[in-house]
Protein backbone atom coordinates (compact mmCIF):
# COMPACT_ATOMS: atom_id res chain seq x y z
CA UNK A 1 0.00 0.00 0.00
CA UNK A 2 1.26 3.43 -0.87
CA UNK A 3 1.92 5.81 2.05
CA UNK A 4 -0.76 8.39 3.31
CA UNK A 5 -1.86 10.62 -0.40
CA UNK A 6 -1.25 14.13 0.26
CA UNK A 7 -1.62 15.19 -3.12
CA UNK A 8 -4.22 18.24 -2.12
CA UNK A 9 -2.14 19.74 0.36
CA UNK A 10 -1.62 23.03 -0.14
CA UNK A 11 0.56 25.23 2.02
CA UNK A 12 1.59 24.28 5.37
CA UNK A 13 -1.85 22.96 7.24
CA UNK A 14 -1.99 22.03 10.27
CA UNK A 15 -5.81 20.21 11.26
CA UNK A 16 -6.12 20.27 15.47
CA UNK A 17 -8.96 18.84 17.07
CA UNK A 18 -9.03 19.28 20.99
CA UNK A 19 -11.80 16.92 22.70
CA UNK A 20 -12.03 16.58 26.38
CA UNK A 21 -14.67 14.46 27.09
CA UNK A 22 -15.03 14.77 31.00
CA UNK A 23 -17.82 16.58 32.90
CA UNK A 24 -14.85 17.45 34.98
CA UNK A 25 -13.60 19.93 32.25
CA UNK A 26 -16.07 22.68 33.28
CA UNK A 27 -13.91 22.96 36.10
CA UNK A 28 -10.03 23.77 35.07
CA UNK A 29 -6.94 22.54 37.41
CA UNK A 30 -9.35 19.54 38.78
CA UNK A 31 -7.69 16.88 35.91
CA UNK A 32 -4.53 16.55 34.86
CA UNK A 33 -3.50 17.86 31.28
CA UNK A 34 -4.43 14.97 28.85
CA UNK A 35 -1.54 15.96 26.61
CA UNK A 36 -1.27 15.93 23.10
CA UNK A 37 -1.17 13.38 20.21
CA UNK A 38 0.43 14.42 16.60
CA UNK A 39 -0.18 12.14 13.89
CA UNK A 40 2.53 13.34 10.90
CA UNK A 41 1.90 12.23 7.60
CA UNK A 42 4.40 11.84 4.73
CA UNK A 43 4.34 11.42 1.03
CA UNK A 44 6.49 8.76 -0.66
CA UNK A 45 6.48 11.23 -3.75
CA UNK A 46 8.84 13.45 -1.75
CA UNK A 47 13.00 12.30 -0.76
CA UNK A 48 12.66 10.51 2.86
CA UNK A 49 14.21 13.30 5.38
CA UNK A 50 12.90 16.31 3.61
CA UNK A 51 10.38 17.41 5.93
CA UNK A 52 8.50 20.48 6.62
CA UNK A 53 9.85 22.89 9.69
CA UNK A 54 6.83 21.90 12.13
CA UNK A 55 7.09 18.51 11.26
CA UNK A 56 10.97 18.54 13.11
CA UNK A 57 9.77 20.80 15.60
CA UNK A 58 6.97 18.37 16.36
CA UNK A 59 9.28 15.75 16.43
CA UNK A 60 12.36 17.09 18.58
CA UNK A 61 10.05 18.32 21.41
CA UNK A 62 7.93 15.09 22.12
CA UNK A 63 8.38 13.09 24.65
CA UNK A 64 7.91 10.06 22.60
CA UNK A 65 7.91 8.94 18.73
CA UNK A 66 6.09 5.99 17.99
CA UNK A 67 6.19 3.69 14.46
CA UNK A 68 4.55 0.75 13.63
CA UNK A 69 6.56 0.07 10.11
CA UNK A 70 9.90 -0.65 11.27
CA UNK A 71 10.86 -0.34 7.47
CA UNK A 72 9.05 3.13 7.37
CA UNK A 73 11.48 5.42 5.06
CA UNK A 74 11.98 7.92 7.15
CA UNK A 75 13.01 6.49 10.00
CA UNK A 76 16.94 6.51 9.19
CA UNK A 77 16.53 9.98 8.71
CA UNK A 78 14.54 10.63 12.07
CA UNK A 79 17.37 8.71 14.03
CA UNK A 80 20.70 9.73 12.17
CA UNK A 81 18.66 13.16 13.22
CA UNK A 82 18.95 12.22 17.10
CA UNK A 83 15.08 11.29 17.09
CA UNK A 84 14.61 8.25 18.89
CA UNK A 85 11.79 6.71 16.98
CA UNK A 86 10.31 3.44 19.11
CA UNK A 87 8.63 0.89 17.00
CA UNK A 88 5.09 0.13 18.15
CA UNK A 89 1.52 0.24 17.51
CA UNK A 90 -0.41 0.88 20.87
CA UNK A 91 -3.87 0.69 20.76
CA UNK A 92 -6.04 4.17 21.07
CA UNK A 93 -6.28 3.40 25.22
CA UNK A 94 -2.80 3.17 25.46
CA UNK A 95 -2.08 6.16 23.42
CA UNK A 96 -4.01 8.20 25.22
CA UNK A 97 -2.70 7.52 28.63
CA UNK A 98 0.44 7.49 27.47
CA UNK A 99 0.12 11.03 26.86
CA UNK A 100 -1.74 11.32 30.41
CA UNK A 101 0.23 14.29 32.76
CA UNK A 102 0.43 16.84 29.80
CA UNK A 103 3.27 14.10 27.34
CA UNK A 104 3.00 15.05 23.65
CA UNK A 105 3.42 11.89 21.55
CA UNK A 106 3.83 11.60 18.00
CA UNK A 107 3.11 8.81 16.08
CA UNK A 108 4.33 8.38 12.46
CA UNK A 109 1.82 7.13 10.15
CA UNK A 110 2.40 4.19 8.37
CA UNK A 111 1.61 3.73 4.35
CA UNK A 112 -2.10 2.77 5.61
CA UNK A 113 -2.59 5.48 7.43
CA UNK A 114 -3.05 3.86 10.86
CA UNK A 115 -6.90 3.61 10.27
CA UNK A 116 -7.11 1.41 13.41
CA UNK A 117 -5.88 3.75 15.37
CA UNK A 118 -7.37 7.04 14.20
CA UNK A 119 -10.89 4.89 14.30
CA UNK A 120 -10.44 3.88 17.51
CA UNK A 121 -9.33 7.54 18.95
CA UNK A 122 -12.37 8.79 17.32
CA UNK A 123 -14.75 6.11 19.65
CA UNK A 124 -12.93 7.05 22.51
CA UNK A 125 -14.13 10.80 22.05
CA UNK A 126 -17.34 9.98 20.93
CA UNK A 127 -17.68 7.79 24.07
CA UNK A 128 -17.72 10.92 26.51
CA UNK A 129 -16.04 8.35 29.21
CA UNK A 130 -12.15 9.99 28.69
CA UNK A 131 -10.41 13.20 28.65
CA UNK A 132 -9.03 12.98 25.34
CA UNK A 133 -5.20 14.79 24.52
CA UNK A 134 -5.58 17.43 22.32
CA UNK A 135 -5.48 15.53 18.75
CA UNK A 136 -3.60 16.97 15.39
CA UNK A 137 -2.87 16.07 12.31
CA UNK A 138 0.15 17.25 10.84
CA UNK A 139 1.70 16.56 7.23
CA UNK A 140 4.78 16.42 7.14
CA UNK A 141 5.71 16.52 3.38
CA UNK A 142 3.72 17.36 0.10
CA UNK A 143 2.87 16.54 -3.59
CA UNK A 144 3.91 18.95 -5.80
CA UNK A 145 1.75 19.05 -8.54
CA UNK A 146 2.42 16.71 -11.25
CA UNK A 147 3.79 13.99 -8.25
CA UNK A 148 1.16 11.12 -9.16
CA UNK A 149 3.23 11.34 -12.61
CA UNK A 150 5.83 9.36 -10.34
CA UNK A 151 3.16 6.95 -9.24
CA UNK A 152 2.54 5.85 -13.17
CA UNK A 153 5.84 5.64 -13.85
CA UNK A 154 6.49 3.21 -11.14
CA UNK A 155 3.24 1.45 -11.84
CA UNK A 156 4.16 1.02 -15.51
CA UNK A 157 8.12 -0.02 -14.72
CA UNK A 158 6.59 -3.15 -13.00
CA UNK A 159 3.49 -3.49 -15.61
CA UNK A 160 6.71 -3.66 -17.79
CA UNK A 161 8.62 -6.02 -15.94
CA UNK A 162 6.11 -8.56 -14.71
CA UNK A 163 2.64 -8.78 -17.62
CA UNK A 164 3.25 -11.08 -19.77
CA UNK A 165 1.43 -9.04 -22.50
CA UNK A 166 3.21 -5.66 -21.61
CA UNK A 167 6.66 -7.10 -21.53
CA UNK A 168 6.28 -7.93 -25.13
CA UNK A 169 5.32 -5.09 -26.55
CA UNK A 170 7.02 -2.60 -29.18
CA UNK A 171 7.23 0.93 -30.61
CA UNK A 172 5.49 -0.53 -33.86
CA UNK A 173 2.79 -2.84 -32.00
CA UNK A 174 1.55 -0.24 -30.27
CA UNK A 175 1.26 2.45 -32.86
CA UNK A 176 -2.26 1.93 -33.80
CA UNK A 177 -3.40 2.56 -30.17
CA UNK A 178 -1.87 5.82 -29.66
CA UNK A 179 -3.85 6.92 -33.04
CA UNK A 180 -7.22 4.94 -31.58
CA UNK A 181 -6.40 6.88 -28.22
CA UNK A 182 -6.24 10.55 -29.82
CA UNK A 183 -9.23 9.74 -31.67
CA UNK A 184 -11.18 8.94 -28.52
CA UNK A 185 -9.70 11.69 -27.09
CA UNK A 186 -11.08 13.65 -29.53
CA UNK A 187 -14.20 12.59 -29.64
CA UNK A 188 -14.32 13.27 -25.45
CA UNK A 189 -13.36 16.93 -26.19
CA UNK A 190 -15.99 17.11 -29.03
CA UNK A 191 -18.77 15.28 -26.76
CA UNK A 192 -18.22 17.82 -23.68
CA UNK A 193 -17.56 14.82 -21.38
CA UNK A 194 -15.67 15.74 -18.41
CA UNK A 195 -14.95 12.71 -16.70
CA UNK A 196 -14.88 10.76 -20.17
CA UNK A 197 -12.25 13.90 -20.68
CA UNK A 198 -10.31 13.14 -17.96
CA UNK A 199 -9.93 9.23 -18.55
CA UNK A 200 -8.83 9.98 -22.17
CA UNK A 201 -6.41 12.19 -21.15
CA UNK A 202 -5.06 9.09 -19.05
CA UNK A 203 -4.97 7.03 -22.14
CA UNK A 204 -2.55 9.13 -24.18
CA UNK A 205 -0.13 10.00 -21.42
CA UNK A 206 -0.33 6.03 -20.78
CA UNK A 207 0.85 5.89 -24.18
CA UNK A 208 3.90 8.05 -23.50
CA UNK A 209 4.93 6.49 -20.75
CA UNK A 210 4.83 3.09 -22.29
CA UNK A 211 6.78 4.18 -25.06
CA UNK A 212 9.06 5.94 -23.13
CA UNK A 213 9.64 2.69 -20.50
CA UNK A 214 9.95 0.32 -23.96
CA UNK A 215 12.93 3.45 -25.14
CA UNK A 216 15.02 2.31 -22.31
CA UNK A 217 15.69 -0.96 -23.31
CA UNK A 218 16.86 -0.28 -26.57
CA UNK A 219 20.53 -1.44 -26.91
CA UNK A 220 22.13 1.44 -29.00
CA UNK A 221 19.64 4.60 -28.09
CA UNK A 222 18.20 4.42 -25.09
CA UNK A 223 15.97 7.37 -23.33
CA UNK A 224 13.60 7.24 -20.76
CA UNK A 225 10.59 9.35 -19.31
CA UNK A 226 12.99 12.06 -17.95
CA UNK A 227 14.55 12.49 -21.07
CA UNK A 228 10.78 13.21 -23.22
CA UNK A 229 9.99 15.71 -20.73
CA UNK A 230 13.49 17.26 -20.29
CA UNK A 231 13.24 17.35 -24.50
CA UNK A 232 9.61 19.18 -24.23
CA UNK A 233 10.94 21.44 -21.43
CA UNK A 234 13.96 22.76 -23.60
CA UNK A 235 11.71 22.78 -26.93
CA UNK A 236 8.76 25.07 -25.12
CA UNK A 237 11.33 27.14 -23.19
CA UNK A 238 12.61 27.73 -26.63
CA UNK A 239 9.83 28.56 -28.31
CA UNK A 240 8.74 31.26 -25.94
CA UNK A 241 10.84 33.83 -26.00
CA UNK A 242 7.93 36.27 -24.83
CA UNK A 243 7.87 34.36 -21.70
CA UNK A 244 11.46 32.83 -20.76
CA UNK A 245 13.24 35.33 -22.73
CA UNK A 246 13.70 39.42 -23.82
CA UNK A 247 11.21 38.91 -26.58
CA UNK A 248 7.79 40.11 -26.22
CA UNK A 249 4.31 39.16 -27.49
CA UNK A 250 1.21 40.66 -26.86
CA UNK A 251 -1.21 39.11 -29.32
CA UNK A 252 -1.76 35.64 -30.41
CA UNK A 253 -0.74 36.12 -33.93
CA UNK A 254 2.81 37.29 -32.19
CA UNK A 255 3.13 34.31 -30.42
CA UNK A 256 2.90 32.38 -33.45
CA UNK A 257 5.22 34.37 -34.76
CA UNK A 258 7.97 33.75 -32.42
CA UNK A 259 6.43 29.78 -32.45
CA UNK A 260 7.38 29.50 -36.37
CA UNK A 261 10.39 31.94 -36.37
CA UNK A 262 12.00 29.68 -33.66
CA UNK A 263 10.82 26.29 -35.30
CA UNK A 264 12.33 27.40 -38.61
CA UNK A 265 16.10 28.11 -36.98
CA UNK A 266 15.49 24.36 -35.43
CA UNK A 267 14.54 22.43 -38.04
CA UNK A 268 16.59 23.77 -40.81
CA UNK A 269 13.83 22.08 -43.38
CA UNK A 270 14.69 22.03 -46.99
CA UNK A 271 10.90 22.15 -47.82
CA UNK A 272 7.74 23.12 -46.26
CA UNK A 273 6.30 19.87 -46.70
CA UNK A 274 8.87 18.30 -44.47
CA UNK A 275 7.38 17.13 -40.70
CA UNK A 276 4.03 16.79 -42.82
CA UNK A 277 2.70 13.09 -41.69
CA UNK A 278 1.42 11.47 -44.57
CA UNK A 279 -0.28 8.87 -42.57
CA UNK A 280 -2.89 11.64 -40.77
CA UNK A 281 -6.36 11.36 -42.67
CA UNK A 282 -6.99 12.97 -46.05
CA UNK A 283 -8.57 16.00 -44.75
CA UNK A 284 -6.54 16.91 -42.20
CA UNK A 285 -3.66 16.29 -44.35
CA UNK A 286 -4.52 18.68 -47.40
CA UNK A 287 -5.34 21.57 -44.83
CA UNK A 288 -1.84 21.58 -43.10
CA UNK A 289 -0.28 21.49 -46.68
CA UNK A 290 -2.52 24.24 -47.29
CA UNK A 291 -1.57 26.23 -43.78
CA UNK A 292 2.08 25.57 -44.58
CA UNK A 293 1.67 27.32 -48.25
CA UNK A 294 -0.09 29.88 -46.59
CA UNK A 295 1.82 30.67 -43.61
CA UNK A 296 5.22 30.62 -46.01
CA UNK A 297 3.63 33.00 -48.68
CA UNK A 298 4.60 30.50 -51.40
CA UNK A 299 2.39 31.05 -54.44
CA UNK A 300 1.21 27.66 -55.23
CA UNK A 301 -1.99 27.15 -56.76
CA UNK A 302 -4.05 23.76 -56.17
CA UNK A 303 -3.45 21.14 -58.77
CA UNK A 304 -6.34 21.24 -61.35
CA UNK A 305 -7.92 17.31 -61.78
CA UNK A 306 -10.95 15.11 -62.45
CA UNK A 307 -12.98 13.51 -59.39
CA UNK A 308 -14.06 13.94 -56.00
CA UNK A 309 -10.39 13.69 -54.39
CA UNK A 310 -9.76 17.38 -56.13
CA UNK A 311 -12.56 18.37 -55.37
CA UNK A 312 -12.28 17.95 -51.68
CA UNK A 313 -8.71 19.36 -51.67
CA UNK A 314 -10.04 22.49 -52.53
CA UNK A 315 -12.83 22.54 -50.11
CA UNK A 316 -10.07 21.57 -47.11
CA UNK A 317 -7.78 24.57 -48.46
CA UNK A 318 -11.06 26.59 -48.50
CA UNK A 319 -11.64 25.98 -44.94
CA UNK A 320 -8.20 26.27 -43.86
CA UNK A 321 -8.20 29.84 -45.27
CA UNK A 322 -11.28 31.02 -43.12
CA UNK A 323 -10.03 29.79 -40.06
CA UNK A 324 -11.83 26.21 -40.00
CA UNK A 325 -10.89 22.89 -39.15
CA UNK A 326 -11.65 20.53 -42.37
CA UNK A 327 -11.59 17.29 -40.71
CA UNK A 328 -13.41 18.77 -37.43
CA UNK A 329 -16.16 19.90 -39.81
CA UNK A 330 -16.77 16.74 -41.61
CA UNK A 331 -16.22 15.05 -38.08
CA UNK A 332 -19.40 16.86 -36.56
CA UNK A 333 -21.65 16.99 -39.85
CA UNK A 334 -20.93 13.00 -39.93
CA UNK A 335 -21.97 13.23 -36.17
CA UNK A 336 -25.48 15.10 -37.10
CA UNK A 337 -25.94 12.52 -39.79
CA UNK A 338 -25.22 9.48 -37.38
CA UNK A 339 -28.09 11.18 -35.13
CA UNK A 340 -30.80 11.61 -37.92
CA UNK A 341 -30.14 7.69 -38.77
CA UNK A 342 -31.17 7.09 -35.37
CA UNK A 343 -34.16 8.94 -35.17
CA UNK A 344 -35.01 7.29 -38.70
CA UNK A 345 -34.16 3.71 -36.72
CA UNK A 346 -36.20 4.60 -33.62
Amino acid sequence: MPPVDNSGAVGQVRYVLKVNATSADTHPGTTPDPGRIVLLTTSHRVAPGLLSWPAWQALRTADRVLCADGAHPQLPYLRDAGIRVDEAAPAAEELVAACAGGHTVVVVATGEGDPGLTDGLARLAGSGRVAMPELELLPASYDLPGARLLDLVQVMDRIRVECPWSSRRTHEGLAKYAIEEAYELVEAIEDGDRDELREELGDVLLQVVFHARIAEEDPDAPFSVDDVAATIVAKLIHRHPHVFGDETATTPEEVREHWLRTKAAEKQRASVTDGVPLGQPGLALAAKLASRVRTAGLPVPLPSGEGIGYELLALAARAEAEGTDPEAALRAAARAYRDAIREVEA
